[in-house]
């Protein structure tokens, strides 16, 4: 590890874990970004997604079965395998995932970048509404794995971008998500009895917790990522919650995306915690 970046006794590996209609490709940029200031970078699959984009599109019903508590699972075994707590950084759903393992008191410090929901906050503003409506529309999507149109994906993800950049990054990282996540998670979760599978216990005590949310982000609007990060109030924990003028959801790969890794990494050296790992 490099003197620039942290100490020895701060965390030296970054796992990024990635969201909705996304692979670890999504990640690319970051990994190369990081690894440069000496830094080991984890990109954890999802369980089945470790083939390539291209397979998955091919092949999508692995996505279709996938569940939430398998992936958690998996998700914090990769993390429990490392030799000392790492930072987490999750976007999109990888946010819920994110603090769902941090809940459980993995890793040294989190951040989540337009971050879904865990279950509890209840603001659904009419662009999210918009940009799930292609999963949502159709009660059969629950069973399937949903992808978005070139359109679609330009509103929810990349509206920031032109039609043409979009287009290229649609064919590049796009592939279908699990209709069920969208469903259970995206609109049933807060109103079905009981604890749902992205719920996690505000008032516990974890790593320090940054969100960083993008003014113009469509699917996860600035307003869920205020409403998750003020619910951590109960926590005696480290939350912050920044947000980064003209940006949208594909934030962590559109143009000036470098600031926003270096942000995320600054913060989070600067507040890690714990020097021993922790257990699932």
């Amino acid at each position: 590890m490099t003197s620039d970046t942290t100490g020895s006794s701060k965390p030296d590996t970054v796992v990024l874990v990635h969201g909705l209609w996304m692979t670890p490709r999504s990640w690319e940029g970051w990994v190369q970004h990081y690894q440069q200031k000496g830094l080991t970078v984890v990109t954890p699959a999802y369980p089945g997604f470790e083939v390539e984009v291209e397979a998955l599109r091919e092949n999508p019903q692995v996505i279709a079965d996938l569940t939430v508590p398998e992936t958690v699972e998996h998700l914090a075994g990769v993390i429990t395998g490392l030799d000392r707590p790492p930072i987490i950084m999750g976007h999109s759903f990888g946010g819920a995932l994110t603090q769902m393992l941090l809940a459980r008191g993995l890793g040294a410090a989190g951040v989540v970048i337009d971050s879904a929901p865990t279950e509890g906050v209840r603001v659904n503003p009419p662009s999210q509404a918009r940009s799930l409506f292609p999963a949502l529309k159709n009660p059969a999507n629950r069973h399937r794995a949903v992808g978005f149109t070139p359109e679609e994906f330009h509103y929810a993800f990349t509206n920031t971008l032109s039609a043409e950049e979009s287009r290229a990054a649609w064919e590049r990282y796009a592939i279908p998500a699990p209709g069920r996540w969208v469903w259970d998670y995206g609109l049933i979760a807060n109103f079905k009895p009981g604890h749902q599978e992205t719920w996690v216990d505000f008032s516990t005590d974890r790593a320090p917790l940054l969100f960083i949310a993008g003014e113009h982000d469509h699917i996860m609007p600035p307003s869920v990522n205020r409403s998750n990060a003020k619910h951590w109030e109960k926590s005696p924990a480290v939350t912050e919650y920044v947000e980064l003028e003209g940006r949208d959801h594909w934030t962590c790969a559109a143009p000036g995306w470098e600031q926003v890794a270096d942000r995320a990494l600054t913060w989070a050296l600067e507040h890690a915690s714990r020097a021993e790992p922790a257990t699932a």
